[in-house]
């Protein structure tokens, strides 16, 4: 426990606790056949390139939607969609646009429409810190210099302003000195009420469910994202928003900006206790979250304490639990190819309060990087979906991300239950998950051998004397002198019921 009052907040949306989040990089999930498609596009098998294009679209979401549905899905996270020169699409060029290659606005309506029939609700992703060079208002600056009518949009220094020249100074503001990326000046107030508009533009005439907001940290101006709250939600109450935050930040999380964070700091400590010494650390040398060195159930444990003290109970069942996303390397990567990591990590997730959210292909063991002793480049982490060879899916691990997610649907607990740590025992944690109703324990042993687990009935929450299987352990246990004896095999997980 620690001493500071946790973050709260009062008016979190109901709907997210139940959401299980897919992330879709648009460019890269499926093409259809009714978007307009240049004819430069890579083959769809081809290697990624940094700046290349497989001509995804949102369109093909709509075409795949059966498969989330029949994985679990009920929330979408996608990045960004708006028109831009860059296949990931953080380089906005018009805000009001979907870009044509994903469809364009007609697009983004099926899907929304298709989505909300299936009960899949639509969180997009808003780059409001800085647009791009292409951007019409910074564009007529390059053009007009001095006598632009949009020089207080940005922060300009002096001149001549070099866009492209590497040699040069970029002389206006940009994010981490990108200057293909012009950081808005938030302070400026068309330039503040021109971006709380499009906030609420996407949300009242396309009624999508919610914003994941990129570096949102950068943005310093007094009360920004306080009134972006509040505009949002007087168009949808339980729009959700989420900002990208990779460290603890409670002050975020008060009730008057943000209803979670991209819950990086979870995402390590899963990882250095899942994968343990099997994480490539050349991989994430670069990355600003760090899932080593690995860590024993007891540090993990620990971990898991202090994130859920750090917040409210509704807070922490909003948070956005990922594992690996388009800024990482694949989690299959990361663990150099061991898929028994991928599926502890998965468990975990999947049985810990919060959204899970889960990175597009990593149900299918979709290749990242196999180069694990070389430096992570994002490309790696972004290949597009195997649509067209079914044998390169991994139909055990489907099979399993299945399973465990409709247990998370079918079992309430999982999803709005109390956390409590068990037993920390070398590298095998043991948690209960409960409430009035009924109480499950959760065993993950990352261990490389069989888990020997005895357990006094008085530290397990919850009423009867038989833990009943549901996941992994295949007999039931029962209560010796007061105990429970639990076998769990190495690198494996189980579930039990206490009846």
């Amino acid at each position: 426990m620690t001493d500071e009052s946790p973050a709260t907040s009062s008016d979190v949306p109901s709907w997210v606790a139940d959401a299980v989040f897919y992330q879709i990089f648009p460019d890269r999930f499926a093409r259809s056949s009714r978007a307009e498609k240049p004819s430069c596009l890579l083959p769809w098998a081809a290697s990624p390139t940094a700046n290349g294009y497989y001509g995804g679209d949102l369109w093909g979401i709509v075409e795949h939607l059966d498969h989330l549905v029949d994985l679990g899905v009920n929330a979408l996270y996608l990045t960004p969609i708006f028109q831009s020169a860059s296949n990931h699409r953080y380089h906005t060029h018009d805000y009001e646009k979907v870009d044509p290659l994903l469809g364009g606005d007609a697009a983004l309506r099926d899907l929304v429409a298709a989505a909300h029939q299936r009960d899949i609700r639509i969180v997009l992703d808003g780059v409001f810190n800085h647009a791009s060079r292409g951007f019409l208002p910074f564009h007529d600056i390059l053009e007009n210099g001095e006598d632009s009518p949009w020089l207080e949009w940005f922060g300009i220094g002096d001149w001549p302003l070099a866009p492209y020249d590497d040699d040069r100074p970029s002389n206006y503001d940009c994010w981490l000195g990108n200057r293909a990326l012009p950081k808005f000046n938030t302070d400026h107030p068309p330039a503040r009420e021109y971006l709380m508009r499009i906030g609420e533009r996407w949300v009242r005439d396309f009624d999508i469910d919610g914003w994941r907001l990129d570096v949102p940290d950068e943005i310093t101006t007094p009360g920004f994202w306080e009134e972006f709250r509040q505009r949002v939600r007087a168009i949808k109450s339980d729009a959700y928003l989420v900002g990208e935050i990779w460290e603890d930040a409670p002050e975020w999380l008060e009730g008057d900006r943000f209803d979670a964070t991209m819950n990086y700091q979870l995402t390590a400590a899963i990882i250095a206790f899942t994968a343990g010494d099997r994480v490539s650390r050349v991989l994430v040398s670069n990355r600003t979250y760090d899932p080593c060195p690995a860590i024993d159930a007891a540090e993990f444990a620990g971990r898991i304490e202090r994130s859920l003290n750090l917040y409210s109970w509704p807070v922490v069942k909003s948070q956005l639990n990922l594992l690996d996303s388009h800024d990482t390397p694949r989690l299959l990567s990361l663990a150099r190819g061991d898929r028994a990591s991928v599926r502890l990590a998965t468990l975990f997730q999947m049985t810990f309060p919060g959204a899970p959210c889960i990175y597009y292909g990593d149900e299918i063991g979709l290749r990242g990087t196999e180069q694990y002793d070389q430096p992570h480049q994002d490309v790696d982490a972004r290949w597009p979906f195997p649509w067209h060879d079914r044998t390169l899916w991994d139909k055990d691990l489907l099979s399993f991300f299945r399973q465990v997610i409709a247990l998370r649907h079918s079992r309430p607990v999982l999803r709005h239950g109390q956390y409590q740590t068990v037993l920390a025992q070398q590298h095998c944690l043991l948690f209960a998950r409960s409430d009035s109703l009924q109480t499950l324990l959760v065993a993950i042993n990352a261990g490389q051998s069989v888990a020997e687990l005895r357990l006094p009935a008085t530290n397990c929450p919850g009423q009867g004397t038989t833990l009943t299987p549901l996941f992994g352990a295949i007999e039931p246990a029962e209560l010796d002198a007061e105990h429970w004896n639990l076998q769990v095999p190495a690198r494996t997980g189980a579930i039990w019921l206490r009846t």
